[in-house]
């Protein structure tokens, strides 16, 4: 028997708890965040939307994201590559510490870095002498987008590494390719798809951090708030209309990551039968 092709009961009971589960968490929420925010008509909506403090924290929202994803791609990228290509003692370890922001509540890495930046600690007086303020300002926020999103990036390259092996780089190596070219040339053909990949999923990621960025911006409103900490901020100020218009803007986003993630996914498809 087919089970690809079954159509007992058993196939349709999981398609149907399957459905249930997406509606329920998924769908229903969404949908009630957009017709709550309308709720007051479109006008109101735009409002809020376009509020000055709404736009500073979706501008800052995208800067964290975007250096987070460009200091993540550049780490994943190196630790990937060291990780599969090279033999050395402390591998494991170093592939353990990637996966430790995963382990670790994002609370827990906020406070982390208060006490490695804050004026408890000797690294303080340094930082106050360069002029250099990492608690309560943007370069906090973006460590705490770092932390949270660090393992993404690697974590989706190493299986494409590890499965294309070593063969076609030493080949290279011994016909005198220089390290970048065989790079450039054989290594990065194999992992675009996944780096790509992972790329969007350290965005979404980034884009909706509120736990350790809660801990580090002091909420300052229209310097320190992403849009996370925006919507928490309109919300317990009783002001729903602009909380969920906000959150909108969110669902937005997380509607384009998914259309992009999709879109990658079939041409890494595609990609990968043409090689074959």
């Amino acid at each position: 028997m087919n089970i690809r092709r079954n159509e007992g009961a058993i196939k349709w009971t999981l398609i149907t708890l399957c459905a249930i589960f997406l509606a329920v968490f998924l769908i229903l929420p969404l949908i009630y965040i957009v017709a709550t925010s309308l709720r007051a008509g479109f006008q109101t909506y735009w409002k809020s939307i376009t509020d000055e403090y709404a736009i500073k924290a979706a501008i800052l929202t995208l800067e964290a994201t975007a250096w987070a994803v460009v200091i993540n791609t550049a780490f994943g990228v190196c630790a990937a590559w060291t990780l599969t290509k090279f033999q050395f003692r402390g591998k494991k370890t170093i592939s353990t510490f990637i996966d430790l922001p995963v382990t670790v509540s994002p609370i827990i890495a906020g406070l982390i870095y208060v006490l490695t930046f804050g004026r408890q600690s000797f690294l303080f007086p340094i930082l106050d002498r360069l002029g250099w303020q990492i608690i309560f300002a943007v370069p906090g926020i973006v460590l705490a987008t770092v932390f949270v999103t660090f393992p993404f990036i690697s974590r989706e390259i190493i299986p494409a590494l590890t499965a294309q092996g070593t063969d076609e780089e030493e080949a290279a190596a011994q016909m005198g390719a220089s390290m970048f070219t065989i790079f450039r040339k054989v290594t990065f053909p194999h992992i675009k798809w996944a780096l790509l990949y992972g790329v969007v999923l350290c965005a979404a990621r980034a884009m909706g951090e509120f736990g350790a960025v809660s801990v580090l911006s002091g909420h300052l409103r229209g310097k320190t708030n992403t849009l996370p900490l925006y919507i928490e901020l309109l919300y317990q100020g009783y002001d729903f209309t602009g909380a969920f218009a906000a959150s909108s803007v969110l669902v937005i986003m997380s509607i384009v990551i998914l259309a992009l993630r999709v879109w990658l996914e079939k041409k890494g498809v595609k990609d990968l039968d043409v090689r074959k």
